[in-house]
């Protein structure tokens, strides 16, 4: 898993493995006391180590120098030329002076920059990143999801770079990752994707061996696991996504998802892949994840629950019985504590695998990670922002369970609902054509999918959001059902007082969205946040001071903000308008209304600084009160005397340095040096000098 977590720091900057390797050597060398000894010596004060060990702790949890929740760039807070120093004196400059002189020349001046281009991920006109060359726009992303959608060829696994011009034709390479490589034979089923294309006036390369010496690591990895599968689904599941990571089929990695859905109830849960797209400015390449966990029995029990429910709440949602799935396939629920979790950051529940097709033939499963929820979202009074005094203990008395709550729903029945509207190659549709009506307009459907076009490929740059809009509307939407709360155990008042702070946190939440939007571009940088603002503004539309935002001034005398809830008008008012916004979305995705979808949500994503809301000034309040986010320290496993140890860290920043410098132990040097030669073999793509 780790290996493959490595791939992240190339999806992420170009920067992002020199950064990694510079410090990794760094406090490799020197353990973070040791380190700090010379630092203090060198003339560096506590605060800018503590500075120093915050940011290398970051870099680490985010695999980059941009914030995983957020997409914002992130920098040192001590001088750049101190920590120069810092590393000219270290004991890994000493035994690699050349190495580390280089790695610094690389990354230095990058690590620091605040270039408005380099603030933000974002397509190369306004951001960074590294699933695009420097040189590509939108329109270049557009024109290549219609050529990859055209030749059956899906994006997860991809990143694309534009070539010279000649002959009046942009030329592009699509570059799939896998261990083969352009020089590896040539299989049977990749034999028609593996070529040159000319498509629109363009020409498009297919090639492959992204990321290979990493998928290398990741599939002989893999093969070992095959030993110790416990079922014959579990081995076939292995087998196939080796044969993906092999080959750069997402189609092997689908086959092998079919079987990771069969897996049920195992005992110990793990899924690998380029998997959440939420990091690709067009929303259409994963992000390479993978995670081991335990099932948590107890928890898992009530999601089962719920799973067994699921057929008749389904019936509850708003939209029309048409637009929902033909068949329910009754997925797997569980509750899991994570060992280890490989990316750019650890989320509290998913609902995998991700590909339109599987979700609605075969079905999904669905996990909430509870040794995640239990500590990522815990605030104590002192540090609660925007909420009024009367509410603040039943807020924290109340939030964890209300969470539990949020995440069944959300995953099971948000995620898992819906239908998609397919006409198929043969021109078969999956709907009736002529007796189907859409709401919206009262006439029949006039949009659907074709073909090979999925979700993601048509909302493209907001497909994320909006998903995440619609499964948290199904969490507020189901929530007042006395069943589902009876299920966690929660009745009479304190399932009241759930419902209450479900909401309530709903809006604070989307309050607090605005740290995540950026006013210079006028976009958002997190697909969750975004999508909690969205309902935030469909509450505050539906009026009658269902909820209210006042300005205020903290009793620091600085700006402050206070958000109310009015519990009376819930049901009567709140659950009414997510009824009404809750079904044009479903519609919208069913139909593949693009055009409808992106300006009603696009509507409610606007943030201005109109009466009587005051949005942007509400903003710098949000970032004024902000509170850190929080960094998990994750344990390393060892192998002594064939039983498995497990070695913890402490709970700060040290400890998690302590981990990532202890993760790779007997392959540091060459997996830092793959590392390197992949990052600088693509360096020019983003104008940066290769040494």
């Amino acid at each position: 898993l780790w290996y493959g977590g490595l791939v992240v720091l190339l999806q992420t900057s170009p920067e992002s493995p020199a950064i990694y390797v510079l410090l990794t050597k760094l406090f490799r060398a020197q353990g973070p006391e040791e380190l700090k000894n010379l630092a203090l010596s060198l003339g560096v004060t506590e605060q800018e180590y503590q500075a120093l060990l915050v940011y290398t702790a970051g870099l680490y949890a985010n695999m980059g120098n941009y914030k995983s929740f957020g997409d914002t760039k992130f920098i040192p807070n001590l001088p750049k030329e101190k920590l120069r120093e810092l590393v000219w004196k270290s004991t890994a400059f000493l035994q690699q002076p050349k190495e580390m002189e280089t790695l610094w020349g690389i990354c230095g001046d990058l690590m620091y920059s605040l270039d408005p281009k380099q603030q933000n991920l974002g397509l190369p006109d306004t951001g960074t990143t590294t699933y695009f060359s420097g040189n590509c726009t939108l329109e270049d992303a557009e024109l290549t999801q219609k050529f990859l959608d055209s030749e059956n060829i899906s994006a997860y696994n991809t990143r694309l770079f534009k070539e010279e011009i000649s002959k009046g034709k942009a030329s592009y390479v699509v570059r799939l990752a896998s261990v083969n490589t352009e020089d590896s034979p040539v299989e049977e089923e990749m034999a028609s994707k593996l070529k040159c294309f000319e498509f629109d006036g363009s020409m498009f390369t297919v090639n492959r061996g992204d990321y290979a010496p990493f998928m290398n690591r990741v599939v002989k990895n893999l093969e070992h696991a095959k030993a110790f599968a416990a079922n014959d689904n579990e081995e076939q599941m292995l087998e196939h996504y080796i044969r993906s990571f092999t080959l750069g089929s997402i189609n092997a990695h689908k086959e092998g998802s079919r079987f990771w859905i069969k897996d049920k109830n195992p005992i110990v849960e793990s899924y690998i892949g380029f998997i959440e797209s939420y990091r690709d400015p067009f929303g259409s390449r994963g992000e390479f994840e993978g995670f081991v966990a335990v099932v948590n029995k107890a928890m898992s029990a009530k999601f089962a629950q719920l799973v067994a429910s699921a057929e008749r709440l389904l019936m509850e949602l708003p939209w029309p019985k048409v637009f929902e799935k033909d068949t329910f396939l009754k997925p797997d629920f569980t509750s899991l504590d994570v060992l280890t979790f490989a990316g750019s950051g650890i989320p509290a529940g998913i609902n995998i695998p991700n590909y339109d097709d599987i979700r609605q033939e075969d079905g999904f499963k669905n996990v909430s990670l509870g040794n995640v929820l239990a500590v990522a979202y815990t605030t104590e009074r002192e540090k609660l922002t925007f909420l009024a005094e009367e509410d603040k203990d039943l807020y924290l008395k109340w939030k964890g369970p209300s969470f539990d709550v949020q995440v069944g729903l959300h995953e099971l029945l948000g995620h898992g609902s819906g239908k998609l509207f397919v006409q198929d190659d043969s021109g078969a549709f999956n709907f009736d054509q002529k007796t189907v009506i859409n709401p919206e307009t009262g006439e029949k459907i006039q949009t659907w999918y074709n073909g090979n076009e999925t979700w993601d490929s048509k909302f493209s740059t907001i497909a994320s959001t909006y998903e995440e809009c619609r499964a948290e509307c199904v969490g507020l939407y189901l929530c007042f059902n006395k069943d589902v709360l009876k299920i966690f155990d929660l009745e009479g008042v304190d399932a009241d007082d759930v419902i209450y702070v479900n909401w309530l946190n709903m809006v604070r939440a989307g309050l607090l969205g605005l740290e995540f939007y950026t006013p210079e571009t006028q976009k958002w940088r997190q697909a969750h946040m975004q999508a909690r603002f969205v309902i935030l503004r469909v509450l505050l539309e539906a009026g009658e001071d269902l909820v209210t935002i006042r300005h205020t001034t903290g009793a620091d005398g600085k700006p402050d903000a206070v958000i109310t809830l009015d519990r009376a008008k819930m049901l009567s008012v709140g659950r009414p308008a997510i009824e009404k916004f809750l079904c044009r979305l479903q519609v919208f995705k069913s139909t593949a209304d693009v055009q409808r979808g992106r300006a009603m949500y696009n509507g409610y994503s606007a943030v201005t600084d109109d009466e009587p809301y005051y949005f942007l000034k509400l903003r710098e309040t949000v970032l004024l009160r902000k509170e850190a986010r929080k960094m998990f320290v994750q344990a390393n496993t060892r192998l002594e005397g064939g039983a498995v140890q497990l070695v913890q860290y402490e709970g700060n920043a040290g400890g998690l340095i302590q981990s990532f410098t202890e993760r790779f132990p007997e392959d540091s040097e060459q997996v830092e040096k793959d590392l390197m030669e992949l990052s600088q073999a693509d360096a020019h793509f983003w104008n940066q000098t290769t040494s």
